[in-house]
């Protein structure tokens, strides 16, 4: 009898090393095949971050380098004769990312509005607030710019961080772009200097202004509740809570010389992931819906408390259209408007390609008369540099590598809720 259970206990331990074994072996499976999907995934994206990114930095320090010839020659001479120049260059730059999106990637931007404000985009000077939902709102925004035909004067108010960016943050700094500190005691001068800069500007232009702060993220917007819940306030689903004294000061400074507020409503369908850059890279289409509101300036209170309770509301509004779409996927009353996919941005990629290609080309040329060893270490760190100015360039788009604004100290509760 013994022997038998000995026996029976023998074999039940083989079946269960066994199939120990057998889920070692599945587990290890898995990961390998995990590991090969993620490398399936990363080549076609480096195949297409390495050239664009060999075309973006070319191109742009061609860019940059005649920015700098006009900020230095005609900027001291006509500032307004400089800011036409630079509009038109500057969008040899950027439209290089507008072609990402609508030949590349094909993302399909949808703009619901009201015919006659359709028809007055671009046509105007507006300050422009969005919500932060998507990691790349702002270059949805660009294409809203280029479409309106002032892609190249379409400034924004961005951390300082940015202008720090190779290429594109450079080109910002030349193109008026105002950036802060996100320190109140530092930036409120700042701003007021900003505004004033552009009292003069001789073409229509648009200033983004992200009132949130932060780009959204799931623990922004716990913490928003969490906060909001504790003060009485409407708690949001959709949005993070408006930071208004940026907007307050904007509506003060430019309300003499800006006519309009354009009101964005940036929404992702809930069946397909945001939009990043990265994405875009890898040509993976997606949707994007944008409602645009306009209110005449002339419209808000006088008051700072009035304006700032305004901005409040709006985003009250907002995030009630945003639970809207989720819950009833309808996103807009307003009338859908086709807003195309121009030419213009396939042309510019043509145009960089033939010229950078030639270029290099004739840099290889030259090269050749060059030991092989010296060829080989300078197309490599060529290439090194080229992925990590674009590894930087992808991340810094990244929502979840944005942090919250600072806060006052005085207010402990709110900066124990913003910095979770």
């Amino acid at each position: 009898m013994h022997g038998r259970a000995n026996v029976r206990v023998k074999r039940s331990f083989s079946i269960s090393l066994t199939n120990h074994n057998h889920h070692n072996h599945q587990r290890h499976f898995h990961k390998s095949l995990l590991l090969l999907v993620d490398l399936a995934m990363a080549i076609p994206a480096s195949l297409v971050v390495v050239p664009f990114g060999i075309l973006f930095i070319f191109s742009g320090i061609i860019v940059n380098l005649i920015q700098a010839i006009f900020f230095i020659l005609a900027r001291p001479v006509s500032k307004g004769l400089y800011r036409k120049i630079n509009k038109v260059v500057a969008e040899l730059l950027w439209l290089e990312l507008i072609w990402l999106i609508d030949w590349w990637a094909a993302v399909k931007v949808k703009v619901y509005t009201d015919a006659e404000t359709f028809q007055l985009l671009g046509k105007e000077h507006a300050l422009l607030i969005c919500n932060h939902r998507s990691d790349v709102d702002w270059l949805v925004g660009w294409v809203l710019a280029q479409r309106s035909g002032c892609l190249g004067s379409a400034l924004a108010i961005m951390k300082k961080e940015a202008k720090f960016l190779p290429i594109i943050g450079w080109s910002m700094w030349f193109s008026d772009y105002v950036f802060l500190e996100r320190s109140w005691s530092k930036d409120e001068n700042t701003l007021k200097s900003g505004f004033k800069w552009l009292e003069d500007y001789p073409m229509p232009f648009w200033l983004a202004l992200f009132v949130e702060g932060t780009r959204f993220t799931q623990a922004k917007l716990l913490a928003a509740q969490e906060f909001s819940a504790s003060r009485g306030l409407p708690v949001p689903r959709n949005v993070l809570l408006p930071r208004t004294k940026g907007f307050v000061s904007a509506v003060s400074h430019m309300r003499s010389f800006v006519p309009a507020i354009y009101d964005f409503t940036v929404a992702v369908p809930q069946n397909q992931p945001s939009p990043t850059m990265l994405r875009i890279l890898r040509g993976k289409p997606s949707v994007v819906n944008v409602q645009i509101k306009r209110h005449s300036m002339q419209e808000l209170p006088e008051t700072a408390d009035g304006i700032s309770q305004w901005c409040k509301d709006v985003f009250v509004t907002k995030d009630a259209l945003l639970e809207k779409y989720i819950t009833k996927d309808k996103f807009s009353d307003q009338e859908f408007q086709d807003i195309g996919r121009p030419k213009k941005s396939l042309f510019v990629v043509i145009f960089w390609s033939c010229l950078i290609g030639y270029g290099l080309f004739k840099l290889f040329q030259w090269l050749s008369f060059l030991a092989s060893w010296e060829v080989i270490a300078f197309s490599a760190t060529f290439l090194v540099l080229v992925t990590i100015v674009m590894q930087i360039v992808i991340q810094s788009s990244e929502s979840e590598r944005s942090t919250p604004p600072k806060v006052p100290l005085e207010d402990s509760v709110k900066e124990r809720l913003l910095q979770r």
